[in-house]
């Protein structure tokens, strides 16, 4: 990543120049399921071994404004939508522990916002769209955002998750606009619902014939695949594409399967659609994030234990909502004094976190913001989290006078760990006192039928 000491003002000259000077044969590589705009990149020559700055879609401005003009455009974004993911601060090497932050706890400032680039550029912004958490990404999860304005640009902000509706446009707001201009960080697990305004989105740009361009992202999760395929008994608003939990793609390469499997309402290749691909990354790259992608996720460590953690929402485990370290600590007031369960936290009212569970109760659990790593990586979704805190309320004579360990099943008998993992499958086995080693092989068949399935739309 890019982590340059300039102001605002001159980076986006800099732009400018960049679009100026840079002489760049486009390429669209037509495929079946949309085009995939390729060009060459206006860098110096990288010494042999030397690494190279990942260089993300939206930063490659020579490639798509072109197909900008004359377009009244709308941009779905929200905090994310950083250019470059550029960090301005006066350490070059910083590399921020808590989002926000360099690595000594000093307030980073950041670069141009897409919104602002592209009308910088000329380009006829009409509207903004906002996923779940708004478009400052500070709201609470699932909290109803109603339409509002940008006081930065005056432009009309539309909320897809208003009161009376989630994921949707209406045909006054559709008539806003002609290109959809796709550009936020998303963290790559199937029941994170960025993904799913993309899908609701695209769908709606089919059926009127609206062009989508993807400014394409890395996926901080794109180095694995791991999790049970959704299957359809268990859609929900968390879960509506029939991918593993972990599902190793990008937004470019997401949404031309999207198309090109014929999941649109539309039909297969319905979507006019284009993507302007990052460069210098791989699926193996470990791409480190600049900003909160959503109020809870606040460090690189929660968002690669979001894999395993989310799995106790809505459970009689907290997963630290209303403290500092959500996705990194998980506990319950039952498990005062149960062996193993040594860490405490009290969970508060903050932003992002107003009514969080087990508000201002002491909770006992554990707290995982030691473990290295790269056991992390290695272990993909740790089942053991959630089969010892079972095993834990089970030693608490559950179910005598307790609430049930999963919570409460809704009215078509599925409870939330159900909807998150697309299966009642797990929480089955995990009743039945199978190891993670044997749930994990219960998906495996899973995920090799998706890796083969996915491969045509693979960019990198």
């Amino acid at each position: 990543m890019n982590r340059k000491k300039e102001s605002k003002k001159d980076l986006v000259a800099g732009l400018l120049c960049f679009l100026m000077t840079v002489m760049t044969v486009v390429i669209a590589a037509d495929t079946p399921q949309g085009e995939v705009l390729e060009g060459n990149i206006n860098e110096q020559p990288k010494a042999a071994g030397e690494m190279t700055d990942v260089i993300l879609g939206d930063e490659r401005f020579d490639l798509y404004l072109s197909i900008l003009e004359n377009e009244r455009v709308a941009v779905f974004t929200n905090q994310t939508g950083i250019v470059g993911d550029e960090i301005l601060t006066g350490d070059d090497e910083a590399i921020p522990h808590r989002f926000g932050q360099d690595s000594d706890g000093n307030e980073i400032q950041y670069g141009i916002h897409i919104v602002d680039a592209l009308i910088q550029y000329g380009v006829d912004v009409t509207a903004i769209i906002s996923p779940e958490h708004g478009f400052r990404g500070t709201e609470d999860a699932g909290a109803s955002i109603e339409n509002s304005v940008d006081e930065r640009t005056g432009l009309p902000i539309l909320s897809l998750y208003t009161s009376d509706k989630t994921n949707s446009l209406t045909t006054e707001d559709m008539d806003l606009f002609d290109t959809l201009i796709v550009d936020m960080q998303d963290v790559g697990l199937r029941y994170y619902t960025y993904y799913i305004s993309l899908y609701y989105l695209m769908d709606a740009c089919a059926r009127e014939g609206k062009q989508v361009v993807i400014l394409d992202r890395p996926n901080p999760n794109g180095f694995y695949v791991d999790g049970p395929i959704l299957k359809e008994e268990y859609k929900s608003n968390v879960g509506v594409l029939p991918l593993p939990v972990i599902y190793g793609m990008t937004w470019g390469e997401l949404a031309q399967m999207i198309n090109g499997e014929g999941w649109l309402t539309a039909g297969k290749d319905a979507c006019e659609l284009k993507v302007v691909p990052c460069d210098n990354y791989t699926h193996q790259t470990k791409y480190e994030l600049i900003k909160r992608p959503s109020p809870n996720l606040k460090d690189m460590r929660a968002v690669y234990l979001y894999a395993s953690l989310c799995y106790f929402e809505n459970t009689v485990v907290s997963v630290g909502r209303g403290t500092e370290y959500p996705f990194e600590v998980y506990g319950c007031p039952y498990f005062e004094g149960i062996e193993g369960n040594d860490y405490s936290f009290t969970p508060e009212s903050m932003e992002g976190a107003t009514e969080p569970p087990y508000k201002g109760e002491i909770c006992y659990g554990h707290d995982l913001r030691n473990v290295d790593m790269d056991d992390i990586f290695d272990q993909g979704i740790n089942m053991d989290y959630m089969i010892d805190a079972y095993k834990d309320y089970v030693f608490l004579s559950y179910p005598d006078g307790r609430q049930d360990f999963f919570g409460t099943p809704d009215e078509n008998g599925h409870y939330w760990i159900d909807l998150l993992f697309g299966t009642n499958e797990v929480r089955n086995m995990i009743n039945q006192g199978k190891s993670a080693d044997e749930i994990k092989a219960s998906w495996q068949d899973d995920i090799d039928l998706f890796k083969e399935q996915r491969e045509p739309y693979l960019l990198y």
